[in-house]
């Protein structure tokens, strides 16, 4: 289990001080776990901290029992952590078997024998073992993004934590990369980061928002939806004709008879044909994001 409280981390001083997370409380059990927010919001800073490479300002983290914020709990988790960051420096010309036992060489996988037979074990669970041998540099950004993963479970990790894993992804490999994210949380912590609302919804039970580094939501994609319940509206208009500024467009479908909207906002006031719709997960997402915007306006106008 993972349990935090009160986390905080600020950059700057002064009147330059930057709140990339402020006051984040969590408490994180086994399986998929997402973390939605938009770009920006403070998602990397806060996976940084769980991977122990940067340090929090304030608050406690505590993983199985260790307290991260000291160098015995930072040691102590590291053993127990595979991490797949947005961006993984690869040596390209090396094959994925040869870069995925460097890696397991660093996170102290001595034996040679038992080195062996993890590395070919983790590229077989990822659905590399075909083509080990080759260059990662003849690898589609999929497979990449796959031996990132093998080298995150080589160690064996109770807690893996992936950051944006299927950002620039063609669908057929976002859908095979979630799938494996799945099948691997079956036995372990599995922390999801991205900005893509569907991947939280096809993967995860429990989720959290983040925005301005501070929580927005905690719950689970049914919580989210109920709570979006009667703002979410489908509108065909005519013409040129467009929805006023209190709602918010979250996709439109061009029509022989006109544009087909679906909106969210407080009410569809003024707008006689617009027809309450059930919301989906996007639609709940936009819908706290837009709630969460004008909160922002009132108290810092």
């Amino acid at each position: 289990m993972i349990q935090i409280t009160n986390l905080t981390k600020t950059y700057g001083s002064g009147n330059k001080t930057v709140h990339a997370l402020n006051g984040v409380d969590l408490q994180i059990n086994s399986g998929m776990f997402g973390l939605l927010g938009p770009n920006g919001a403070g998602k990397t800073t806060f996976m940084r901290i769980l991977a122990g490479i940067v340090n929090p300002s304030g608050g406690s983290i505590r993983v199985d029992g260790h307290d991260l914020t000291t160098e015995a709990g930072k040691h102590a988790v590291k053993s127990m952590l595979g991490y797949l960051p947005q961006e993984l420096g690869m040596y390209t010309e090396l094959s994925a078997e040869q870069f995925v036992d460097y890696m397991a060489i660093l996170k102290g996988l001595d034996d040679t024998t038992k080195r062996n037979k993890r590395v070919t074990e983790v590229l077989e669970m990822v659905g590399l073992r075909d083509v080990a041998k080759r260059k990662i540099k003849g690898f589609s950004g999929g497979m990449k993004r796959r031996v990132g993963i093998a080298q995150a479970l080589v160690n064996d990790p109770k807690i893996l934590i992936v950051d944006e894993p299927t950002a620039g992804l063609d669908p057929e490999e976002r859908i095979r990369f979630r799938n494996l994210l799945v099948n691997l949380a079956a036995d372990r912590v599995v922390l999801l980061s991205t900005h893509i609302v569907e991947d939280i919804g096809q993967t995860c039970r429990d989720l959290a928002v983040l925005a301005n580094g501070k929580i927005l939501f905690r719950g689970s994609p049914a919580d989210m939806l109920k709570a979006t319940e009667g703002h979410v509206w489908s509108l065909t208009m005519s013409g040129l004709e467009k929805p006023n500024h209190d709602l918010t467009v979250v996709s439109m479908l061009h029509l022989a008879e006109g544009t087909q909207y679906r909106l969210v906002g407080a009410s569809a006031e003024g707008y006689s044909s617009a027809q309450l719709t059930q919301p989906g997960l996007e639609d709940a997402y936009v819908w706290l994001m837009k709630n969460a915007h004008l909160e922002e306006l009132i108290n810092h106008p």
